[in-house]
């Protein structure tokens, strides 16, 4: 059943519905501008939108057209994720650093926006405690915009969903896309 390739490119969504062997029904994603996406050392997944199409390996190609496959990096927005990590850590991490943390704080005894009993105050300071993050996914929290991996396949689901990038794979992503910048 030889069928042109999806090309799936990010827009406005547009899945139709494609009947299959047996059946069943394949989703052709044609254009696709949300999807779920994973913060795996945080444990959260949030729906957020598609920003751009920042690298693929398989063509340079792909990333000029802002075509969507699997294992695609993209540009998401952060906002989800900075209004999670806020009601989980009480942290905003648009600010820099633990002086950006003190100065937040600082900011909130300034304007109570809202009252939090004593149990809560004590919760979000233990969670405060343990919490780590990695400075490079830190750094993109700031810009508003994270890098992620898309791990489904988009034409064939009419879903795009994925995961944030973190650790060595986040190094090494950067370090590509500063190679192409270079170029």
């Amino acid at each position: 059943m030889g069928r042109p390739s999806a090309l799936c490119k990010l827009g406005a969504k547009r899945v139709r519905a494609v009947r299959c062997r047996g059946g069943n029904m394949k989703y052709r994603g044609l254009r696709v501008d949300a999807g779920n996406f994973a913060w795996g050392s945080e444990n959260c997944t949030k729906k957020v939108r598609l920003l751009d199409v920042v690298y693929n390996a398989t063509s340079n190609e792909l990333v000029r057209t802002k075509t969507l496959t699997k294992n695609t990096i993209v540009q998401i927005d952060a906002q989800p994720y900075l209004q999670w990590y806020s009601k989980k850590y009480g942290v905003d991490l648009r600010k820099k650093g633990k002086k950006g943390a003190a100065a937040a704080a600082a900011k909130d005894a300034e304007v109570p926006e809202e009252k939090k009993s004593r149990h809560v105050i004590f919760k979000l300071k233990a969670r405060e405690a343990k919490q780590k993050m990695d400075p490079a996914v830190e750094e993109q929290f700031q810009s508003g915009r994270l890098l992620a991996s898309i791990a489904s396949r988009p034409g064939q689901s009419g879903r795009c969903d994925g995961y944030v990038l973190e650790g060595e794979e986040l190094t090494f992503y950067k370090r590509k896309l500063e190679k192409k910048k270079k170029q």
